[in-house]
């Protein structure tokens, strides 16, 4: 009989032994992925990844095929792993997870030493749902205004703010500022040596586990030099939307638009054109996002 992990925690178990059941039998996911495919089903190493570490599990049907043919090939007896995965509701986020968010970011970013010793904590007891972002370039060709909309769900009891950490371009502390419609006004901190500013943004109230709120906030900096190029944004989880818009004033439009993705920071990114419609605006809607980093970036022709 193989042996079981010591856990009491339903909603790990099945990452737990799955993981455990790798090391155990010295097992890289590749070959995990090669063995899966000979048997024609394909899974990649990045969604294996994610069910050893506990982001996802197997649900669809093709991915409950795959367990029924790993467990013997881990030397599990038959029904081991399937019979620890559990129906998870709807809007279910993985834990909060600091390696995989440091990760992401990477070592020592500018998000982890605005953050200092709260970074492993970063916005630990929140899960983002959905994320809309309205990003404004004036006729300086930088960017002035960031209006942002975010749900949440409270993953512990008494959740009250949202931390968020915004790079600036060309911006100085008393030209910029962070509000919100209502409520009480955010704690804003700015770095001039990472050129970013940190504001948390209360919620109406404190929050019980599960409970959704919806968050809104303005960006806005008044400076005048400097040039934007970009706009992304860190998604550490996986979301149920995220839409980013971008909109260029008539005398600063691009000539190019390109939209990017990269599964950290640091990456290479992939990109692919993005038009522009009459309003001088584009969009980018990605479906499903996975964790990584989205964007929308510009140049112009002189």
């Amino acid at each position: 009989m193989a042996n079981t992990p010591h856990t009491t925690d339903p909603d790990t178990m099945f990452a737990t032994t799955f993981k455990e059941a790798l090391r155990r039998r010295g097992l890289p996911l590749e070959h995990v992925r090669e063995h899966l495919e000979a048997h024609g089903i394909t899974v990649s190493v990045a969604t294996l990844s994610y069910w050893q570490s506990g982001r996802s599990q197997p649900e669809k049907a093709r991915s409950l095929r795959a367990v029924d043919i790993l467990e013997p090939f881990l030397g599990l007896p038959g029904g081991a792993l399937r019979s620890l995965l559990r129906r998870r509701p709807r809007g279910w986020a993985p834990p909060h997870d600091p390696a995989a968010v440091r990760g992401l970011y990477g070592e020592n970013s500018d998000v982890e030493q605005a953050l200092g010793d709260a970074f492993p904590h970063f916005n630990a007891g929140l899960r983002r749902l959905v994320v809309h972002e309205a990003v404004r370039v004036n006729e300086h060709r930088l960017v002035d205004e960031i209006r942002v909309t975010v749900a949440v769900r409270a993953a512990h009891h008494d959740a009250r703010h949202l931390t968020v950490v915004h790079a600036l371009d060309g911006a100085q502390g008393d030209a910029c500022e962070v509000t919100a419609p209502s409520g009480p006004a955010p704690r804003t901190r700015f770095r001039p040596d990472l050129n970013c500013v940190v504001a948390e943004i209360p919620f109406g109230r404190r929050l019980v586990r599960n409970e959704t709120a919806v968050v809104e906030y303005t960006l806005r900096t008044a400076a005048t030099e400097g040039v934007s190029h970009q706009h992304e944004s860190r998604v550490t989880t996986p979301l149920q939307s995220y839409l980013l818009q971008v909109r260029f004033h008539p005398s600063a439009v691009p000539s190019t638009c390109w939209h990017h993705y990269r599964r950290r920071l640091g990456a290479e990114p992939g990109r692919q054109l993005a038009a522009l419609d009459g309003l001088h605006t584009t969009h980018l809607l990605p479906t499903k996002p996975a964790p990584g980093v989205y964007g929308i970036e510009w140049g112009w022709a002189d």
